[in-house]
């Protein structure tokens, strides 16, 4: 794993976005692996910049959001769907039918949603750069400790760690309890890896996951198995 320290925010979204950039260049039809929350916003705003300022061309590119919440209709404010079209899709010429994010819209089928959604990524070649924020307790995704570095897509129980943070994000709304993922191991089967983490709230969980024992416990850390992962950190996370 090779480990980037920047210097601030701006820095490590610049990293994040020359890294994106270099890859679309080198592959128009790049299979893109993307999060969400407020880590990667700096890295979207970079990589709309560049595609207005130098003509950036992302229409062949084909994207695979790693979560949403279960229970939000595609449309809800709150929703991933509506996080991603107004930070990134809205801006740039992705095609809207190479655009990828999970259906968690009230009443739908889990199962056939996860199996639907494993299967997209399989005919679209795989992953080719995958993007990974991480969580102050260790998770990757909506990846919660204790889950299995094998799973696949999937629903999931978010731990009350994570719908507490959640509740900057849902404000006066109720938070899901529930959320429909990427599992660890179609996280790993992702050619390349991007892990980004800002702010010292990270720093424990980035340390676990970088430099402890690799365990169940501490789901980033099934990233040390995999053979190409950049870590882009900025200082306050690397401390």
């Amino acid at each position: 794993m090779r480990v980037l320290v920047t210097a601030d925010y701006r820095t490590l979204s610049q990293t994040a976005a020359e890294l994106v950039i270099k890859a679309v260049r080198a592959k128009a039809d790049l299979t893109l692996g993307l999060p969400t929350g407020s880590t990667p916003l700096g890295m979207y705003e970079e990589l709309v910049t560049t595609y207005r300022h130098q003509h950036l061309d992302f229409s062949q590119l084909r994207t695979f959001n790693l979560d949403e919440y279960l229970g939000l209709s595609q449309d809800h404010p709150k929703s991933y769907h509506t996080y991603m079209r107004l930070h990134f899709f809205e801006y740039v010429n992705v095609s809207t039918a190479n655009i990828h994010i999970p259906d968690g819209s009230p009443g739908i089928d889990v199962d056939a949603e996860s199996a639907r959604y494993e299967t997209a990524i399989q005919q679209a070649g795989g992953i080719d750069l995958l993007i990974v924020g991480i969580g102050a307790n260790g998770h990757i995704a909506f990846n919660e400790p204790g889950s299995a570095f094998e799973s696949r897509t999937r629903a999931v129980d978010l731990a009350p760690e994570t719908i507490a943070n959640a509740r900057q994000h849902f404000r006066t709304e109720a938070v899901p309890l529930r959320a429909i993922t990427m599992g660890i191991g179609t996280i790993l089967e992702a050619r390349r890896i991007l892990l980004l983490a800002a702010g010292a709230s990270k720093a424990g969980a980035v340390e676990r996951a970088l430099r402890g024992p690799v365990s169940q416990s501490v789901p980033a850390s099934a990233l040390q198995l995999h053979p190409h992962v950049i870590a882009i950190l900025d200082e306050a996370a690397s401390r």
